[in-house]
């Protein structure tokens, strides 16, 4: 698998992702284990976990793998922070590190490789939110730093602080969800990304699963529709206009003769700015459909046809810098 930078940063990635969310809930150690080694076996490097994913039972998954199934040194492991327990947002200096410490003692872990701020918490100065990045820097608890789920102007502020001072811990990273039924980052924050030399590392690339097909006549037993735990997650994306961009993949997929999942998710891989979608597999046999796609690289004119079918922002000029 082709490895690309993450911004204008030093760090290098698997141009896929693996995501963790389901680790620990839906998805069990035995059946992350043979993900994590499918994914390694395929030439992946870059993992994403978060000190909520499954009350903390993702990072310790993962942490276990990392000793005894992967080697520590072949992963570029990312994990967040700024969620409390119960749900509040807290990105106070003192919450951010020691939720990092919790998170590095269940990984087992003396640093991570990506440390994020989860969410923007609009009840705590910003500078002091990033100081905990710089500290975490400092300290040897990670290498780099990035934000996730922030607005335009949230990424540009924090970026812009950063490099107002030497010595302050740069972001390099953005993540957010983005796919061909989520386009509205390429509005405001994915330019906000660029300038700031930082990579997108897109969550939910599949349009949270809806952009596979599996849901165009109805709910699969199984899916995540279909389960509790993420069926209000799901159902936005199962509308009209939603199925209608759905048609278009399944068409173009049809047309080279591949899946939808692999048209879908190389259209977002290949996105000006984007280092490397982040995939969260429930199973093993869905994980190698995503580590299929790693060999399509979309005709320009199917490109383009998405491109039209998809765009909410067909009257804004010049929104792919």
């Amino acid at each position: 698998m082709e490895e690309r930078h993450v911004g204008r940063s030093g760090l290098l990635v698997s141009r896929l992702g693996l995501g963790t969310m389901t680790w620990g809930q839906d998805t069990e150690p035995d059946e992350a284990a043979s993900q994590l080694t499918a994914f390694v076996d395929a030439g992946g490097t870059l993992v994403d976990t978060a000190d909520v994913y499954s009350d903390g039972d993702a990072e310790r998954i993962l942490g276990h793998l990392l000793r005894e199934v992967v080697g520590r040194d072949e992963m570029v492991v990312t994990t967040k922070s700024a969620i409390r327990p119960d749900g509040r947002y807290d990105a106070s200096r003192r919450h951010l590190l020691a939720a990092l410490d919790a998170s590095l003692d269940r990984l087992g872990m003396e640093y991570v490789d990506l440390w994020q701020l989860h969410v923007y918490d609009p009840a705590t100065p910003l500078e002091e939110t990033l100081s905990a990045l710089d500290e975490a820097v400092v300290s040897g608890r990670t290498r780099y730093v990035g934000v996730s789920n922030y607005t335009g102007w949230q990424v540009a502020k924090a970026a812009a602080w950063q490099r107002a001072w030497p010595g302050r811990a740069p972001v390099v990273a953005v993540q957010a969800e983005y796919s061909l039924l989520r386009r509205d980052v390429e509005r405001e924050l994915l330019p906000a990304t660029l300038d700031a030399g930082a990579g997108l590392l897109p969550w939910s690339p599949l349009g949270r699963g809806v952009l596979t097909g599996k849901y165009r006549t109805g709910l699969p037993a199984g899916s995540r529709a279909a389960n509790p735990h993420f069926s209000d997650f799901v159902q936005p994306y199962l509308d009209e206009e939603c199925g209608r961009i759905v048609e278009s993949v399944v068409t173009a997929a049809e047309g080279l003769g591949v899946t939808p999942l692999s048209v879908a998710l190389s259209w977002v891989r290949d996105r000006p700015g984007v280092a490397a979608p982040i995939v969260g597999a429930r199973t093993s046999a869905q994980l190698a459909q995503a580590l299929a796609s790693d060999a399509l690289t979309l005709p320009q004119e199917i490109r383009a046809a998405l491109d039209d079918v998809s765009d909410p922002v067909s009257d804004i000029a010049a929104v792919h810098p």
